[in-house]
């Protein structure tokens, strides 16, 4: 079942287990004790990197921050990275040097595609917990990847919240209609059958289904069958930008008043920096809150304050950077609790504190208590595109899918 939880405007009551634990006081570093390595294959260069140099942003100033609030009980944190070019082999070569030199107890993977080459070494090895830029539902399979996380909801599970938003928006029992549009990568397909089925169940007819290279591509035959079927609402998924904005805009010269909404790498600000005010009302799945929302929490206001501490001049952070914080955020909340429970490091026990965590307190990054489910973190908001203001702002409550 799906449910919606209220908690727009609302500020988190009391601080969370890691906030409390670390923000409180400022305790001085244990200098005895051996650092705690975060790993990382990150694309600094290559196609993904407009998104790799935020994230390795956000891993950089947690890590910051951490040291400065005296590590994890005490251990100090060392963040050891390499860049891969969103290449596989690269990216397979980096966990194997880093593995090799520093034992990392967790790692950031670059892609998809990396974290399954990387998963049959990983259950060897039974050292690392490993999370990343994919939302892959594959990888919230536990028998097959038992020691990789998603760090936010599975691209399934995205479906299933912009869908239960779709569905809420329905006058008089009459449901609104959906179409799929969808790039033919594994990417793209991943959530596509799970989300007929979903729709299915919510009672909303998928009226039409459109596949297309990614990237900037000739939709105009693509725009003519949507014009057909009229959908009132298009789904995009697995794109960043293009042709999401060709799409858009031709639907709209046209006289559609379908409204578009997408997932979460195509749902930042890059989308309004490149279409202006035609991306006025677009909507977005976001799992955190966005840096420039006018939400707050003790844990988003320490993101904020470092990241102006770090870089003064640079303003906005990225969605990217959102996900790199997280995701240092989930690795310390683990670790905190395997050694608060005097267990050793081992994947196998920080896979357990993972699936421990219910009805945790973010800080502010996520706006209500999450809890665990199937190695992922199936919650999301829907934020739809002032594009006058220049930002996404929240039209949905928080949703938590059980």
């Amino acid at each position: 079942m799906l449910k919606s939880i209220l908690s727009k405007g609302r500020r988190l009551a009391g601080l969370g287990s890691l906030v409390a634990a670390l923000t409180v006081t400022a305790p001085v570093m244990a200098q005895d004790k051996d650092p705690i390595v975060f790993g990382g294959s990150i694309p600094l260069s290559g196609v993904f990197a407009f998104a790799g140099v935020h994230l390795h942003a956000g891993l950089t100033d947690y890590t910051s921050w951490i040291n400065s609030q005296g590590g994890i009980n005490g251990h100090p944190v060392k963040y050891v990275m390499e860049d891969t070019g969103y290449e596989v082999d690269r990216s397979v070569a980096a966990f194997k040097k880093i593995s090799g030199s520093d034992a990392p107890a967790v790692y950031y993977g670059d892609s998809t595609g990396f974290m399954k080459a990387i998963s049959a070494e990983l259950n060897s090895m039974g050292t690392t917990l490993m999370s990343g830029a994919s939302f892959a539902t594959a990888l919230t399979d536990n028998e097959q990847y038992p020691y990789q996380f998603i760090p936010g909801p599975n691209y399934s599970q995205m479906f299933g919240i912009i869908l239960e938003y779709i569905a809420s928006q329905g006058k008089e029992g009459d449901m609104p209609t959906v179409a799929f549009v969808y790039s033919d990568t594994e990417f793209g397909k991943d959530p596509i059958a799970n989300g007929k089925t979903m729709a299915a169940d919510l009672g909303i007819k998928v009226v039409e289904e459109i596949v297309t290279k990614p990237g900037s591509v000739d939709v105009s035959a693509e725009v003519l069958k949507l014009r057909r079927v009229r959908p009132d609402y298009v789904v995009f998924h697995g794109y960043v930008l293009s042709p999401i904005n060709e799409f858009m805009v031709q639907m709209r010269q046209m006289g559609l008043d379908t409204q578009f909404m997408g997932t979460f790498w195509s749902s930042d600000k890059l989308i309004i920096d490149k279409m202006g005010k035609d991306a006025d009302g677009y909507m977005g799945v976001m799992p955190y809150n966005y840096y420039d929302s006018d939400e707050t929490g003790p844990m988003l206001d320490a993101l904020r304050a470092q990241a102006e501490k770090s870089d003064p001049k640079a303003g906005y952070r990225p969605t990217g950077y959102m996900q790199g914080w997280f995701n240092a955020m989930v690795w310390t909340e683990v670790i905190k609790r395997t050694l608060d429970a005097g267990k050793e490091l081992t994947a196998e026990n920080m896979a357990a504190s993972l699936a421990s965590i219910e009805n945790w307190d973010t800080g502010g990054i996520i706006g209500i208590p999450v809890t665990v489910r199937d190695m992922s973190f199936p919650v999301g908001r829907i934020w739809r595109v002032n594009a006058e203001q220049g930002r996404y702002e929240p039209v949905s409550d928080w949703i938590h899918l059980d």
